[in-house]
């Protein structure tokens, strides 16, 4: 694959994106797709935060159609307005971005749910948000729903036992295991739109490792990981740099369906899009069926011909019995 960049992005005009998270990878997401004629809804948690990257992507494309919507992917209630709201005012969505994470608090934390706050936020969160924007993608133009994996997916585990980390709390492990399930995710959902005839297609992407706030927002500033960040800046590509690989999945023709994209060069840590390799627990169809299973009970959507319908919540003091 040639060093594919920005400026191969197709025109966007008249393709309405979705992209979650203001800062960092989503922001650039925003401002490519922006200056290639699309229109963009940037969603996120900080309405402050929201308007500033609205605010200065409009400062580089004076002609950019895109706003702002409140969303917070740890409150699934927040996930349902946001939802119901898009319903009522988009007739489609041709493209939705599942960027926005959390990575390694030190100390574990819940989501509004009550879930391990990366697996319910970098997972259960986009799971819902794609169930309930269904309706919406089944009605776009080429739709592509683009999910975000990590290079750490690798060394992770969907722990049936533990997903929530109750039983023990390590915080990179716990990454690991959201951003795995993120990629299995894609791929199940690429089965079961075929399957369906949902007509959209799904694609997982990664950025290697970026240059954004991520390390800062988690587990903080002082913090092993967040020194590295501050100290070692050479370490991390240009969150712009590390974009590609998403931009790639949700603009390109030569993007496959089900595929897999990251960085091309040291070990998938920075570079130029290209495929990216999967690791072997991803490919287990049977744990990523259970896993979709297991998030249709925590989440209460359903993927259900195209339509979400509700569910009843399982138990808060023990969310994972049916799963376990």
């Amino acid at each position: 694959m040639t060093h594919w960049t920005s400026s191969d992005i197709p025109p966007q005009n008249g393709r309405t994106a979705v992209i979650t998270g203001t800062g960092g990878l989503g922001y650039q997401d925003a401002l490519m797709l922006a200056r290639a004629g699309g229109d963009i809804i940037l969603a996120g948690r900080d309405a402050h935060k929201g308007a500033d990257a609205v605010d200065r992507i409009r400062s580089k494309v004076t002609a950019a159609r895109i706003r702002f919507v409140r969303l917070d992917l740890a409150n699934l209630a927040s996930v349902a307005s946001f939802a119901e709201r898009l319903g009522k005012q988009q007739d489609r969505v041709d493209l939705l971005i599942n960027n926005a994470g959390v990575m390694v608090p030190p100390r574990r934390q819940v989501t509004a749910d009550g879930f391990e706050l990366q697996f319910g936020t970098n997972h259960l969160g986009h799971f819902a948000l794609t169930a309930q924007l269904l309706p919406l993608l089944r009605k776009g133009r080429n739709a592509r729903v683009i999910s975000l994996s990590s290079v750490a997916a690798p060394s992770g585990a969907i722990d049936f036992a533990n997903l929530n980390a109750e039983q023990s709390y390590k915080a990179m492990p716990a990454y690991s295991q959201s951003k795995l399930a993120c990629l299995m995710f894609a791929f199940e959902l690429q089965r079961r739109s075929e399957a369906g005839g949902w007509g959209i297609t799904s694609i997982a992407a990664h950025p290697g490792v970026s240059r954004t706030d991520l390390l800062h927002n988690g587990p903080g500033r002082w913090s092993v990981h967040g020194l590295a960040r501050s100290l070692l800046p050479f370490l991390f590509q240009p969150a712009a740099q590390g974009a590609l690989p998403t931009l790639f999945a949700a603009t390109s023709d030569r993007a496959k369906a089900g595929g897999y994209y990251g960085p091309d060069r040291m070990g998938e840590t920075r570079g130029y899009p290209t495929e990216a390799g999967i690791p072997p627990q991803a490919l287990d169809e049977a744990v990523a069926s259970r896993l979709w299973d297991v998030s249709e009970a925590l989440t209460g959507v359903r993927f259900a011909q195209g339509t979400v319908e509700p569910q009843l919540r399982l138990p808060a003091a023990d969310p994972y019995s049916a799963a376990a």
